[in-house]
């Protein structure tokens, strides 16, 4: 297709989107194209890209955020925070806070916010990242709150920043589509088309330049590089590293995103490790690569360089097509049943070029002889496989995943991958779970050996994942844009950190 016809049909498929917008835009509105449509806006769910780059220090504000250059926490709805003990911290919260329905930010809002999200009423994703702490939330005084947790959390202040606060007016026990925070703008509508939000008059902090942001969706990088091309839309987070090819537009960052594959290991054949092991194998990682770009790089684990935990000295699985044969040859002599079929469950625009992966990981599993059949979904349908509880009547499977961890400590990974009670694990192993909460209560260097320990016996013996690739992210950012992505591009375009130029 060339680059005319690219161009009028982004301008069909913007106008069916945007319609009823005036097209004549406001110099501070922005358009914004996403890669996929959110499954809803619910702000327990901030971790998954399409709702987090939507919502997150835009309609609703953490306690804290994380310092981009850092990794550590900085104050955002929290101001100071200090530890008691081991398993008690101290929280103080910002003053003259509202939210956007006008009811105040208070103790009390924080405690509702916390409970709504470990209540299990609700399908909450942020709180994996929690791992399976239990927290108990105390109201001081109108604006201190004590924060306790069943065992150490000497990072609290650093997970509190997957806290997302709430109206005490949101229902508890189900998912919302029409979210009210404290952020610098609120929800005006959402269709199955478009998000619209616009500046919120009572915002505490400083005012942003942007006015009003409208989001919508297209799955082909192609369209939403030339979106932006045209000036029919302003930015688009994610584009494939063939569509990155102006210069003035379109940047690289490194992000904080590993592409991996997880192999559900409680099914035959998945259930042997021999198994687990030659899918790694099978794979032609130099040849697979060319989609990803040349500056991303092989994944060892599933934390990026740079996290405390990350073992630099720990090697990606190599291609070894013949000996990937040969584990299978021997787990069948064994009476494993290599033939199964195993169901490979991909997500339709994860990531650029994300289905072109998996049709061309599938061939090379078919090829070292497994039997093994691609299915595509959609977000939602996709979701029911990521987080506990698994689909009813589900058989040996891999989930396609894109593992995000910006926070600087691998607490934000390890736990929810590899517990018993991990809310994206297929491991059942008290020894681990053992070895785990050690490290997630240790500090300093020993915390750092404990989880490159871990990311160790993870890669060598129990090989529950298939570590992809450390992503490099390929934005394009409009001409009359303010703005370059940096490492938490994924998670999460807070709109008052965009100048707009003359």
């Amino acid at each position: 297709m060339g680059s005319a016809s690219i161009r009028i049909m982004a301008g069909a498929l913007l106008a069916a989107g945007w319609a009823g917008s005036a097209m004549a835009q406001n110099a501070t509105e922005v358009r914004i194209v996403l890669p996929e449509q959110p499954a809803n806006l619910e702000p327990c769910g901030t971790i998954i890209t399409n709702v987090g780059q939507i919502l997150s220090r835009n309609v609703v504000e953490p306690l804290t955020v994380i310092d981009a250059a850092s990794g550590q926490p900085k104050p955002s709805l929290a101001t100071e925070w200090k530890q008691a003990d081991p398993n008690t911290w101290t929280l103080k919260l910002r003053e003259g806070v509202k939210f956007q329905d006008g009811a105040p930010f208070n103790a009390e809002a924080v405690k509702f916010s916390i409970e709504r999200m470990t209540g299990g009423k609700l399908t909450c994703s942020n709180i994996a990242k929690f791992g399976d702490a239990k927290l108990t939330v105390k109201a001081i005084d109108d604006l201190t709150v004590e924060i306790k947790s069943d065992k150490p959390q000497p990072i609290l202040p650093t997970l509190l920043s997957v806290v997302m606060i709430v109206s005490p007016n949101t229902p508890v026990d189900k998912a919302v589509n029409d979210p009210v925070g404290t952020g610098p703008f609120k929800l005006s509508s959402f269709t199955p088309q478009t998000v619209v939000i616009d500046a919120f008059d009572g915002y505490w902090g400083k005012k942003p330049a942007i006015t009003k942001a409208s989001y919508v969706w297209r799955p082909e990088s192609s369209i939403r590089a030339a979106m932006v091309e045209t000036g029919e839309a302003d930015l688009t987070p994610s584009i494939a590293a063939q569509d990155a090819s102006n210069p003035e537009t379109d940047f690289a960052y490194l992000n904080s995103e590993t592409t991996a594959i997880r192999i559900d290991a409680g099914f035959a054949p998945l259930d042997d490790v021999r198994i687990r092991k030659a899918l790694n194998l099978a794979i032609d990682w130099e040849g697979l690569g060319q989609l990803f770009g040349a500056d991303a790089k092989r994944a060892s684990q599933m934390s990026v360089p740079g996290i405390n935990g990350h073992d630099d000295k720990l090697e990606p699985w190599p291609y070894d097509a013949e000996k990937a044969r040969a584990l299978i040859a021997e787990a069948k002599a064994a009476g494993v049943p290599v033939d199964t079929e195993i169901e490979l469950i991909g997500r339709n625009g994860i990531y650029p070029n994300g289905a072109e992966a998996m049709e061309a990981m599938m061939a090379m599993w078919q090829d070292v002889g497994l039997n093994v059949k691609l299915t595509m979904l959609d977000v939602n349908d996709w979701l029911r496989f990521l987080q506990k509880p698994f689909p009813e009547g589900r058989g040996p499977n891999l989930l396609q995943m894109m593992h995000d961890n910006n926070k600087g400590d691998a607490a934000f990974t390890i736990p929810i991958f590899y517990t018993s009670n991990g809310s994206y694990s297929t491991v059942s192993d008290p020894a681990l779970d053992k070895q785990v909460a050690e490290a997630m209560a240790s500090t300093g260097e020993a915390r750092t050996a404990n989880f490159k320990a871990i990311f160790d016996k993870v890669r060598n013996d129990v090989v529950t994942d298939i570590p992809m690739f450390h992503m490099i992210g390929y934005t394009r950012v409009g001409k009359r844009l303010d703005w370059k992505p940096d490492i938490t591009t994924n998670s999460e375009i807070p709109l008052a950190n965009i100048g707009l130029k003359n």
